[in-house]
């Protein structure tokens, strides 16, 4: 089990110039001592709890500088009556979103909650509603939100701000669960209610040490707080072969095990990166890297297709990265390389057909600029799904084509050794597609080249 640290404490981990926002003005005087349902000894436990912690709530809020980003952090206080949300929680909540939105500040919740407060019955469930509507608020405004999920994070606290921010991280070891500890099936799993469990699920983005922390939240402030109206510049290939000959030649070289692939292509094009880890509906991986790097002093987000059959996790990752960044201004990456959608039963099970609908929709109405590179195979509707309409550039290694050339003579019932010569009739190679129109160019080494003759 981690160390529980107060939440000045775990403040501290992050910066060291915490400056608290001034406390709303609630509706103490509406209530009697032992709260809106006069539950008996709730004014002594609160009491007590404020001379055991020094706070006089289950949350801190305040301005912050980490990592050189001016934030508003939110640090729930376990030991205030188990970090729940009541109405006053509710307030401060509240408050600190306003004044986030007010300052144009990112917000990072630093979680640590057993959920909402059984003496304030519905009216602390309530306050849930309440969270989620200021989060939807800052998230409409174009403002970043963190979490970090502390030991334990459960109930409507890890179902809303934590949860519920653009990116989650966790610390080793932590309760991450909607279900609290007291509230399982007797015969649960306890690892199912962890963050390592999570993690592997696509709720977490990754998990953290305390002490690097600071670093890996001033990180992700400093990339998702940083707007920008310019298109992500094309990457230039990684590979100085000239064109292919024939359409077959096009899919052999895209096939060639040793061509480049998609981590080597992130890894040139940006000085550093951050990586989301999951679709938010149990799915990770998924054959597609998400995430947001700097480039040339811009922050870019990419999804980059990494040469094998790509999965449904693997599309709704993307989609969820795409609207992200749509959220937030930021141009968006893509790289194409996929012989095509996962197409086993799994997958099926899975709802690829579903989640490749839905990245089309993300890339359909994205208002931020996007960019695409097809940088190995492209094929069919499971590489169209991560391409940019009217914005994508092709290498001189890849090929796209509205499927395979061998299930191509496949369903025109051709025998095998049409495979080739249906290859280029379809019309596959890198100058094929600019010359009907597909695609806008051709990348070498440098930078995108205009269209070339012939």
């Amino acid at each position: 089990m981690p160390e529980r640290l107060t939440a000045r404490q775990f403040i501290a981990l992050l910066t060291p110039d915490f400056a608290e926002l001034p406390h709303p003005e609630g509706a103490e005087g509406a209530y009697g001592p032992d709260g809106p349902l006069e539950w008996a000894g709730y004014g002594a436990a609160r009491a007590l709890a404020a001379a055991r912690t020094g706070e006089q709530e289950s949350v801190v809020c305040g301005r912050a500088t980490v990592g050189g980003v001016p934030a508003v952090l939110i640090a729930f206080e376990f030991g205030y009556l188990g970090g729940s949300l009541g109405e006053r929680t509710g307030d401060r909540l509240e408050a600190a979103h306003a004044w986030a939105r007010a300052h144009r500040l990112p917000v990072v919740s630093l979680v640590a909650t057993g959920g909402s407060r059984m003496q304030e019955g519905m009216l602390a469930l309530t306050q849930l509603q309440r969270m989620a509507r200021q989060s939807a608020l800052t998230r409409a405004a174009g403002l970043p939100q963190l979490a970090v999920a502390r030991d334990p994070t459960t109930g409507g606290g890890w179902a809303t701000l934590g949860a519920g921010a653009d990116v989650v991280l966790a610390l080793p070891g932590a309760q991450v669960a909607f279900a609290g500890s007291r509230v399982r099936p007797t015969d649960a799993d306890p690892a199912a209610y962890t963050a390592q469990a999570q993690l592997a699920a696509g709720t977490v983005d990754a998990i953290v040490r305390p002490r690097e922390l600071r670093e890996a939240v001033g990180r992700w402030l400093g990339l998702l707080a940083a707007p920008s109206a310019e298109p992500a510049p094309v990457p230039g290939a990684t590979t100085a072969e000239g064109l292919p000959a024939t359409g077959w030649d096009a899919v052999r070289r895209a096939r060639d095990p040793g061509r480049p692939r998609a981590a080597a292509y992130l890894d040139a094009y940006f000085t550093r990166r951050a990586e989301i880890g999951g679709d938010r509906c149990g799915g990770r991986g998924g054959g597609v890297l998400c995430g947001f790097g700097r480039h040339a002093g811009r922050t870019i987000a990419y999804a980059a297709q990494d040469g094998t059959p790509t999965r449904p996790a693997g599309y709704r990752t993307a989609a969820r990265l795409i609207r992200l960044a749509d959220a937030l201004s930021v141009p968006v990456l893509t790289l194409v390389d996929t012989p095509g959608a996962a197409n086993d039963a799994e997958a099926e099970r899975q709802g690829v057909g579903a989640a490749i609908a839905d990245l089309f929709t993300a890339v359909a109405t994205a208002r931020t600029p996007l960019t695409s590179l097809v940088i190995g195979e492209g094929g069919s509707g499971g590489a169209l799904a991560l391409a940019a309409p009217g914005n994508t550039w092709v290498t001189p290694d890849s090929y796209f084509s509205v499927i395979g050339p061998e299930s191509a003579a496949a369903i025109l019932k051709r025998p095998a050794d049409q495979v080739r010569a249906t290859a280029d009739q379809l019309r596959v190679r890198p100058q094929d597609l600019v010359a009907l129109g597909v695609v806008r160019g051709i990348v070498g080494g440098g930078a995108a080249s205009p269209p070339p003759p012939g």
